[in-house]
């Protein structure tokens, strides 16, 4: 016979505390702990404080499920991303959801395995259906920007990245001008042979450091050499150094990103030239490990925690006033002087 399964001198579970419990404890009406949760200014502070440990000491959980039905506000955004281990998109997810929990809302995520049209608007289909009050997308490639125009006028969105649509609020770093400021450095040192190992042709971000690589080769007189297809990764920057090791005339090298100079590095090493009395390198990004390279990298600083902000901050303004924008906005990139530039020998 099974006899009955109990504990010894544990306690019954306390049933989770109401808005009645808290009230209680501290004194106050009902309406009173409401306007605390609101954040409503016409509660004094030493009610406010009394409230708010009454909550503490009930461990006092909010309903949203139930605010969100007297409000029709789900205090939720959604945020699409996509699968990759790239530094600049996952940096710039941390800082919406910081910035989105700072201010008090809750992220869904949905990422995606591919930045084509189908799958984006999909993941925008199952945030709406979230009852999301916006959606902030990290969209680097065209095809993702072009998805975004697709979102109902209605749903407050607003794309991370810097490709340019008519419909969608956009916000990113100024390429071009980061690529200037890497090759007017690398002119100013004297170089007249700077080569270029881009990123993919489909993303915005790459077509926008190469147009600022020539332009800036153009406004010193000098004809820009055919770069060089990448694809972000340390391999593709490895084996454009190979090659480029064999051109004994290339003096410097600006890279599309960081892990591309990365990989360039080692070739160039393995080669047997040396950075930067030889070949100087400069990248884009810089990712956190770029100061502990041999040599430290001279890169192009994009403040991904800012773009994150920015974009949370746009997507914010649009839920409070009910418009939809469609400002683009670039923040200005800094370049940082480290040891893998000098004068050409």
């Amino acid at each position: 016979m099974m006899g009955r399964i109990h504990s010894e001198g544990r306690e019954p579970r306390r049933p989770a505390a109401v808005m009645r419990d808290v009230a209680k404890l501290a004194g106050v009406s009902h309406q009173t702990v409401s306007r605390v949760l609101n954040e409503h200014a016409n509660v004094r502070p030493e009610t406010r404080d009394r409230v708010l440990d009454a909550m503490r000491h009930l461990d006092y959980q909010r309903n949203t499920a139930a605010r969100a039905l007297v409000t029709r506000k789900s205090q939720t955004l959604g945020l699409i991303t996509f699968d990759t281990t790239l530094v600049g998109p996952a940096s710039m997810v941390y800082g919406i959801e910081r910035a989105a929990r700072d201010a008090g809302y809750f992220v869904s995520i949905v990422s995606v395995r591919t930045l084509e049209r189908g799958t984006v608007l999909d993941a925008i289909k199952r945030l709406r259906e979230q009852a999301v009050e916006g959606i902030i997308a990290v969209a680097p490639e065209d095809t993702a920007v072009a998805a975004l125009s697709r979102v109902p006028e209605n749903l407050p969105i607003v794309g991370v990245g810097v490709g340019r649509s008519e419909d969608v609020c956009m916000v990113g770093v100024d390429n071009r001008t980061g690529a200037r400021q890497a090759i007017d450095h690398l002119l100013s040192l004297g170089h007249r042979t700077i080569a270029h190992i881009g990123g993919p042709p489909t993303w915005p971000e790459a077509k926008e450091r190469e147009a600022g690589w020539r332009e800036a080769l153009h406004a010193a007189g000098i004809i820009a050499p055919e770069p060089t297809a990448g694809d972000w990764s340390a391999r593709s920057g490895y084996e454009a150094g190979l090659a480029l090791a064999r051109e004994r005339s290339v003096t410097a090298v600006f890279c599309a990103n960081d892990q591309t100079a990365i990989g360039l590095l080692s070739a160039l090493y393995r080669a047997g030239l040396k950075v930067p009395q030889d070949v100087s390198v400069v990248g884009f990004d810089d990712i956190p490990e770029a100061p502990y390279l041999y040599p430290p990298l001279t890169t192009v600083r994009q403040d991904f925690s800012a773009v994150g902000r920015q974009s949370f901050e746009l997507l914010l303004q649009q839920i409070n006033t009910r418009t939809r924008s469609t400002e683009r906005m670039a923040l200005d990139p800094e370049l940082i002087l480290r040891e893998s530039t000098c004068a050409p020998a």
